[in-house]
């Protein structure tokens, strides 16, 4: 049972991301039903480790074994769900992790991986084309290419007007 749940202001969720570079390029994934391109990872599920299920979301919608070497970020983001106008709180751990042990992921810099009866679309984005893209969460295009040395905590606000975003370390 993956961890969120709807309350009448909104949903809470609990998710895992992957930061994946390689060649100073980011890995991107988009699909059909979003207008914007994110992070591969998903929803932790009840009683797994976020390694677990980073592992597992990995292995789902890349067909991949994934190497994580290091916690980077723990975002909690407060936004609205563009397509279905839902108000989210959102708790997200993202990862470093080694793209390199798969060859299927750095050979082509455009690819698709089916899931289900979803087709997922990840593309290598240079560092220096991030800002172009719609990309979220946001902190993502100013956060690189420096990489923090510790978790660092992320807040992002985008119901507040004028949103806010503030760094810890």
């Amino acid at each position: 049972m993956d961890l969120t749940f709807r309350t009448d202001l909104g949903r809470f969720n609990i998710r895992v991301c992957a930061v994946m570079i390689h060649q100073e390029a980011l890995l991107i994934m988009r699909d059909e039903a979003m207008p914007y391109a994110y992070l591969p990872g998903g929803r932790i599920q009840f009683q797994e480790t976020a390694e677990a299920a980073l592992q597992r979301e990995l292995k789902e919608e890349l067909k991949i074994e994934a190497e994580i070497l290091r916690p980077l970020w723990l975002c909690q983001s407060f936004f609205m769900e563009s397509s279905s106008q839902e108000k989210f709180h959102e708790l997200c751990l993202y990862f470093l992790v080694n793209p390199n042990n798969s060859e299927r992921l750095i050979q082509d810099q455009t690819f698709s991986v089916e899931e289900g009866k979803r087709t997922h679309t990840f593309e290598w984005i240079p560092f220096s084309q991030i800002q172009e893209i719609n990309l979220f969460p946001r902190f993502i295009q100013k956060a690189l290419p420096d990489l923090p040395s510790q978790l660092t905590l992320i807040t992002e606000n985008e119901l507040t007007p004028g949103g806010f975003q503030d760094r810890i370390e």
